[in-house]
Order: C-alpha cells, then sequence, then structure tokens
C-alpha cells in the first residue's frame, strides 16, 4: 500500500493543468510555424476570412464543449462514487477496452488501492477526451493527423505509470527490496545518460559475427557505399539464378540474418538459391558528400552487375526491403533506361514507391523541415541515425521508449535479450546529400511514381519499365509502410504482380520464419483495383508466408546447377569473411 499521505487527486489535477498547458503551448507554436490552418486556435490571424467561420466554430465549439461537459461530468462521478457516493460511472464513459488491454496499467497494484485505480481511470479518460477534442477540430485531415500524433506523444508522456509517486507497482517493489531497486534504477540511468540513449535490450546478449548474423559467406566486392557478401551454398544443387538482396539502406543488412532459426538469408539459402548480400556502410563524415546517384551507381547497379560477372548470368533475382526496395526500383528503372534487362524477378517487402500516403511519419515531414535539413547538409554532412531511431521510435512511444522508462528506471530492471531490438538500436548514418533527394522527391513532392519526373544517373525514370515479375509484401499493422500504400506499388510497375499481405507490423511481419508457426498471411490470384476490394477477396492462410514466397521465387529462378564450391571469381577475390566489417562500423 502506498503512503496513505499521498494526494492522488492532487496530482491528477496538476496532470490536466500540466496537459493542457502542454498542449495550448504546442498548438501556439504550430500556429506560429504556419502549421495550424487559419480559423483554429493557435493559428496566425488569416489574409482573409473563411466563407462562413460563425458557423464552423459553432458547430465546434458545440462538440468541444459538450465533451467537456461530458468529461467533468464522469470524473466527478467518480471521485463521489470513490467516497462512497453512488455507482461507478465509467464503463459507460472508458473508451471500450481500454482497462483491460492496456498494459501499462495490467498489474493488480493499479486496482489493488483504490486512489490509484482512480488515477489510472482518470488519465485514461482524460487522454479519450483529448482525443476526441482533436476529432472535433475544423482543420484538414494532415493537420488533424499531426495534432493526434503530438497530442498522443504528450498524453503518453503524461501517464502516471511513468512517475515513481504515481506507480503502485514501483512504489512497492521499492519497499520489498529496501530501495535497491531505485538504486538500480538510477545506475541504469546514468548508464543510458552516457550512451546518450535509452536502452531497449541488453547489448551484451549479441555479437555481430557471433551469434547473429552468422550465415557463412565471404566480403567478395565493396565500395564507398556497400559491401556485396556471397553466402557459401548448404545444398549440392543450387537454382541457376541467384538472388541479390538490398536492405533499407537506414539500418543494418542483419535483419535479413538474425539468427539462425530467424534468417531470411539462410531461408533463401536452404531453398537452393545462391544468396548475396547488400551491407550498406555507416557513412562517415568524409563521405558526407553522396548522393542518391552514388547509391545507385556504387550500390545497386554496381552489386547487380557484379553478381552477373561472377555467377555468369545475364539476369539475377532481386529483393528489396523498405528504402533498399525503393532503391532497388530506382536502380532497375534507371538501368532499363540504359537498355539493360538485369532482373529476372523483383521482390519488394514492405517498400513504398507511391508516397501518396506515408502513414504518420508522413506528418514529420514538411516543405520548412525539408528546406531545413537541405540547408544544413543537403550539400554536405551526415543525417545521425539516432535521430532517424528517434523519430522511428516517436510513433510507437508506448511500445519502444516509455515501457523501458518505467522497466529501467523505475524499477531498476535490465532490459532482456532480444536480437531484433539490438538490431533496431543498431543505428546507421546517411550522406545529407542523398537523404535531402529521397525526402523531397519522395515524401515531400511524390516525384518518383510519375513517368520522368526524377532524373537518376542522367536519365528520366519510369517505374514502368520494370516489367519482370513482382512479389509484393506488406504488413497489414506496418506504421511506417501502411499496407495500403505498399499495394499501389502494383500499378507503377510493368510486370505481372503477385501481392501477399502479411499480419503485424513491419519488420515482425516480414521476420516470421515457418518454423515458429506463427501469425498468418492473406493471398489472392485477384490484382488491381483498391486494396480494401483486394482484401475483401484474400484467402487467410495460417503461418509464414516465406513458403509461399519460396515457391514463387523458384519459379523464376531457372534449372539446378551444381553449387559453386569457391565464393567469389578470379576477377572478385575475397576480401574478407561475413558478414564484414562495415556492418560493424558503430555511430558515434
Amino acid at each position: 500500500m502506498a503512503d496513505q499521505n499521498y494526494d492522488p487527486a492532487q496530482f491528477l489535477a496538476n496532470l490536466l493543468q500540466a496537459g493542457q498547458r502542454m498542449i495550448e503551448n504546442s498548438m501556439a507554436a504550430a500556429g506560429a510555424a504556419g502549421a495550424i490552418p487559419q480559423g483554429f486556435p493557435g493559428a496566425p490571424a488569416a489574409p482573409e476570412a473563411p466563407a462562413d467561420p460563425a458557423a464552423m466554430w459553432a458547430e465546434a465549439s458545440k462538440r468541444f464543449t459538450e465533451m467537456g461537459q461530458e468529461y467533468m461530468k464522469q470524473v466527478t462521478g467518480f471521485w463521489t462514487a470513490a467516497m462512497g457516493g453512488g455507482p461507478n460511472p465509467w464503463q459507460a464513459f472508458m473508451p471500450a477496452g481500454a482497462e483491460s488491454s492496456d498494459k501499462r496499467f495490467a498489474g493488480e497494484a493499479w486496482a489493488r488501492d483504490p486512489r490509484f485505480d482512480a488515477m489510472r481511470r482518470s488519465y485514461l479518460a482524460y487522454g479519450d477526451f483529448l482525443s476526441k477534442s482533436v476529432e472535433a477540430a475544423p482543420v484538414d485531415e494532415r493537420t488533424k493527423g499531426q495534432m493526434r500524433f503530438a497530442t498522443r506523444q504528450i498524453v503518453d508522456a503524461l501517464s502516471p505509470a511513468n512517475f515513481f509517486a504515481t506507480n503502485p507497482e514501483a512504489i512497492e517493489l521499492a519497499k520489498e527490496t529496501g530501495g535497491q531497486s531505485l538504486v538500480q534504477g538510477m545506475s541504469l540511468f546514468f548508464n543510458d545518460i552516457a550512451a546518450k540513449r535509452i536502452t531497449i535490450t541488453d547489448q551484451r546478449a549479441f555479437e555481430i559475427g557471433k551469434n547473429i548474423a552468422t550465415t557463412p559467406g565471404s566480403v567478395v566486392f565493396e565500395t564507398d557505399v556497400m559491401q556485396l557478401i556471397q553466402y557459401s551454398p548448404t545444398t549440392a544443387k543450387v537454382h541457376e539464378t541467384p538472388l541479390v538482396m538490398f536492405p533499407p539502406a537506414i539500418n543494418k543488412f542483419y535483419i535479413l540474418d538474425l539468427q539462425p532459426e530467424n534468417s531470411l538469408v539462410r531461408y533463401a539459402i536452404d531453398q537452393g538459391h545462391t544468396v548475396f548480400m547488400v551491407s550498406w556502410r555507416n557513412i562517415p563524415p568524409e563521405l558526407g558528400h553522396l548522393t542518391w546517384d552514388d547509391y545507385l551507381q556504387q550500390g545497386v547497379m554496381k552489386a547487380i552487375n557484379v553478381v552477373r560477372e561472377i555467377c555468369g548470368v545475364e539476369q539475377v533475382n532481386t529483393l528489396g526491403f523498405c528504402i533498399g526496395g525503393t532503391l532497388l526500383a530506382s536502380g532497375l528503372a534507371v538501368m532499363k533506361a540504359q537498355n539493360e534487362d538485369p532482373a529476372a524477378s523483383l521482390t519488394l517487402l514492405t517498400t513504398m514507391l507511391d508516397f501518396t500516403d506515408t502513414g504518420e511519419i508522413g506528418l514529420l515531414i514538411s516543405p520548412e523541415s525539408v528546406a531545413q535539413k537541405e540547408a544544413t547538409i543537403g550539400k554536405g554532412g551526415v543525417m545521425p541515425g539516432r535521430e532517424m531511431g528517434l523519430a522511428f521510435s516517436s510513433l510507437r512511444a508506448n511500445d519502444l521508449v516509455w515501457p523501458y522508462v518505467v522497466s529501467r528506471y523505475l524499477k531498476g530492471k535490465e532490459s532482456p535479450a532480444f536480437d531484433l531490438l539490438f538490431w533496431n538500436a543498431d543505428d546507421t548514418n546517411l550522406p545529407g546529400p542523398m537523404f535531402c533527394w529521397y525526402l523531397r522527391n519522395t515524401y515531400l513532392e511524390n516525384r518518383l511514381r510519375e513517368s520522368g519526373q526524377t532524373v537518376q544517373c542522367g536519365v528520366s525514370v519510369d517505374l514502368a519499365d520494370i516489367d519482370c515479375p513482382t512479389f509484393l509484401y506488406a504488413s497489414r499493422e506496418d506504421h511506417l509502410v501502411p499496407w495500403v500504400t505498399a499495394y499501389t506499388s502494383q500499378e507503377l510497375l510493368g510486370g505481372d504482380t503477385t501481392f501477399v499481405l502479411g499480419a503485424s507490423g513491419h519488420i515482425a511481419g516480414v521476420i516470421n520464419a515457418p518454423a515458429k508457426k506463427k501469425r498468418n498471411y492473406w493471398t489472392s490470384d485477384k490484382i488491381g483495383g483498391d486494396a480494401e476490394t483486394w482484401l475483401s477477396t484474400a484467402e487467410s492462410v495460417p503461418g509464414s508466408w516465406w513458403p509461399f514466397w519460396g515457391e514463387w521465387l523458384a519459379s523464376h529462378a531457372g534449372p539446378e546447377v551444381d553449387a559453386r564450391k569457391s565464393l567469389g571469381s578470379a576477377e572478385y577475390k575475397v576480401i574478407e569473411p561475413a558478414p564484414g566489417r562495415y556492418v560493424k562500423a558503430k555511430t558515434t
């Protein structure tokens, strides 16, 4: 039981006041920056009045007032009920399933003490009230999305679970351990201060090349932007057409080669494919001048041509993941414009080519923010991987930020070992000019999808020129690449398309090995039209999508030949063992 002198009602009042002040300040700042349209509180004065502002605001004010009155009514009702003055009214007011589904308040300690129970319920109700207030705002959808994001950040940060004095689990643990949990928590806090990040997994549990990224192979070629890894075969016979993988350039490649039991690389090798992997370089300051074209010429196109020469083939199968897929599609379109036809097939995993709907990450990108990046690093400099990592984590703060604040600092618990989170924390820097080109031509202006609207490597690019068979994979709960956006790639590419929708999110949906027998995926013979129509015709299949993709890939991989006894070739000699030195370089 917590200290009986502690007053949660006063905390709640302070919480509400602080939240209101933060939201008002955020809106004022957004208004000054032009992020809030004319006519909304916090926005600058409009040069011209809207057609009927009185009517618009009469309706909005009415909705705000009704919600505010309902909120205060329920708060008053609950505190009356808590004091024995009436029935608990919260079941009618709380969002459906909010109490049972919110992991932050799942511990028994929250329900055991009526004061903390009151605080939990009040906080959840207040968050719901703020969310409804945003939905009632008379603003355009993009601005409303920005307000949703900002409000969620504030509400998440103000959770009573995030503070020792208002977290009954942390208080009870401190009493049970004689304060040692707080001592340990302080130690972990200072460790993270020194590391300049919240540690979300046990960094000591993994070592690249030792127990993660361990598939045998060799680096057979390298440029300033990448190393090319060729993996050793595990079968006596292999398909004649090799497979070249292009991972996200903003992360390390080993997301596709975590551990043997969840490695897509090893799975493909065991299916009889000769697999090559591009390992993007963690860009140091002296290479901050590299451009998008450099990544195509020294990365995508060079890797494809080297693999063709090593294996003595005219075409290769290609796979791109996230921005690696965007780079791959761009490179293939450039090569087609140069009268080359190097791809027997194309696989795109959670990739955007049409940036019309970019989800919440797109809300963080504006003409002003892109111009600012161009002014600072657009002609040279480095885009820090840590900055991108923080932006991505903010999209899922209640999964990737606050749980670790609570468990580490309030409860003094070390973060558990988890290979995927180890990878997630392994930042990769990008060169400023390359990053700025990507932001402007995709997220900001969406030029890549339009024929001839981008010039890359000196040629006009048209994605429709890519006419090889294509396998498109999307994850249904992807917060970075909305699945309906990934689906629209089939409208832009010129070849026959197979589309598969997997369960879960951006990473967990992709890394879903068959042996785990987890999740499901959807597939349909029909393609075309809008995404929701496709889903209505699709069949749900239990388990991993990898075997379905494996069958598709084999149909485009040619006949079987004897596996090569050595890696590389006379011209492309082995440089060093896989995973190579590029992937081991850390950001500072």
